[in-house]
């Protein structure tokens, strides 16, 4: 039978108290896990300190799976900062770069036009219906780093559920049957 064979005796073997230890071994790991995403959100100010790019519109800069590391400061936009933002009615975020700045004079507030380097145009079709500009509210963050190719493990869950279903059943085997 194998290692299925094994793993099913390993279970079966389990008492009680061994469960429970695993269990909580692995909600202090899920803990651990959000309580360092908290931490980086209060660090970065941005809701969410690391993103995925999901698509190629802005190549060669960044390419379909990286990793950004988002900052979100005080300081005004400036024309030529990669944003990632949240348009209306999209709960997905997007990568573009800011190409201009519009300075309400009145309130001083600034409002941002943004394209993906790859795009012929700019992203006011991105935009809700009769949206012109990105205020500061829709901006999750700036890029300040990034990291090639290591998103496409989340591209690959979410296009292929089965295989982080897989995954997760997995590690959740590992951590129950494991003896420590």
């Amino acid at each position: 039978m194998g290692w299925v064979g094994d793993a099913v005796d390993s279970v079966k073997s389990l008492q009680i108290r061994q469960v429970i230890s695993q269990v909580v071994s692995l909600g202090m790991i899920v803990t651990s896990a959000l309580i360092i995403w908290k931490g980086l959100m209060c660090i970065t100010g941005s809701e969410s300190p690391v993103v995925v790019v999901l698509s190629g519109s802005m190549e060669p800069g960044f390419k379909r799976g990286d990793i950004l590391f988002l900052h979100m400061s005080k300081d005004p936009i400036r024309a030529g900062e990669i944003v990632v933002f949240n348009v209306d009615g999209r709960e997905i975020p997007i990568v573009h770069r800011v190409i201009k700045v519009h300075e309400r004079q009145d309130t001083g507030e600034v409002d941002v036009l943004t394209k993906g380097d790859n795009n012929f145009g700019d992203d006011r079709l991105l935009y809700a219906q009769g949206q012109l500009w990105l205020q500061r509210h829709h901006i999750m963050g700036r890029a300040v780093g990034f990291l090639p190719y290591v998103g496409w493990v989340t591209i690959i869950m979410t296009e292929k559920p089965i295989i982080k279903y897989l995954l997760i059943g997995a590690l959740g085997l590992l951590v129950i049957t494991s003896k420590e």
